[in-house]
């Protein structure tokens, strides 16, 4: 059984990509950080559906906690084959009014989170010849959004991350792509965007929905998209 890793499993898209995953067959380390009591809830949940996973809690912002962390989840399960650097945050306000923390708080859980989940399970994955690297991006790092400088930033920098290691790892049948949702349903974003905002800038005129999102990856995942490399798709219902 192949084993997948979803950092910031313990949100809306998080579990809706977890329990795709596990729906598939793979055995699902759901990852959260302020919310370890969620995570456990996913973990229960896939589990009555007859799926396999576990949770583990870390900070992806804490280099040395994360590294320890993944080793030792290795060394006890095995290589991951499967990574979905899904862990993200917002901070929005108008760059003129934003301040330092707020900057380095969102560019470094995107950005410092990707490379301290990824690095350390990287040469585990390469050596077993196949392995999926999906990144969670935003339709904000394709087109920008007013009052998400620092959010555009970290994952418009996450674009060109993806693209320079799926180069590095193509020939060891590892795939690396992103996806760019737009607006996705979810207790936040249904709060701060109005239904009339909506149908204003979405040509399909409604929200995506987690599991439309969790679909996607679920098939960039599989076996069926060994070929798909390099790729930042966007899920926005024509935004971007």
């Amino acid at each position: 059984m192949k084993k997948a890793l979803v950092s910031g499993g313990s949100g809306a898209l998080g579990e809706a990509i977890s329990r795709t995953l596990a729906r598939d067959g793979l055995h699902v380390v759901v990852h959260a950080h302020a919310h370890p009591a969620r995570a456990e809830r996913i973990v229960e949940t896939i589990r009555a559906e007859g799926g396999s996973a576990e949770a583990i809690c870390f900070d992806v912002r804490d280099h040395q906690v994360c590294g320890d962390a993944l080793e030792a989840l290795v060394e006890r399960i095995g290589p991951i084959q499967v990574i979905v650097n899904n862990a993200g945050i917002h901070d929005d306000v108008p760059l003129a009014g934003m301040s330092e923390a707020q900057w380095h708080n969102v560019v470094s859980v995107s950005l410092d989170g990707f490379f301290n989940v990824t690095r350390p399970l990287l040469l585990h994955m390469l050596s077993t010849r196949w392995g999926r690297i999906v990144n969670l991006s935003s339709v904000s790092g394709l087109i920008g959004n007013r009052g998400q400088v620092n959010y555009a930033a970290a994952k418009a920098g996450l674009h060109g991350a993806t693209k320079a290691l799926a180069l590095e790892v193509a020939s060891r049948g590892v795939t690396v792509n992103a996806v760019a949702p737009g607006v996705i349903a979810s207790p936040g974003t249904d709060a701060a965007v109005s239904d009339a905002a909506v149908r204003s800038m979405v040509p399909m005129k409604r929200r995506g929905t987690p599991g439309e999102v969790a679909a996607l990856i679920g098939f960039l995942a599989s076996d069926q998209a060994g070929y798909i490399t390099g790729q930042i798709i966007s899920v926005s219902g024509g935004l971007a």
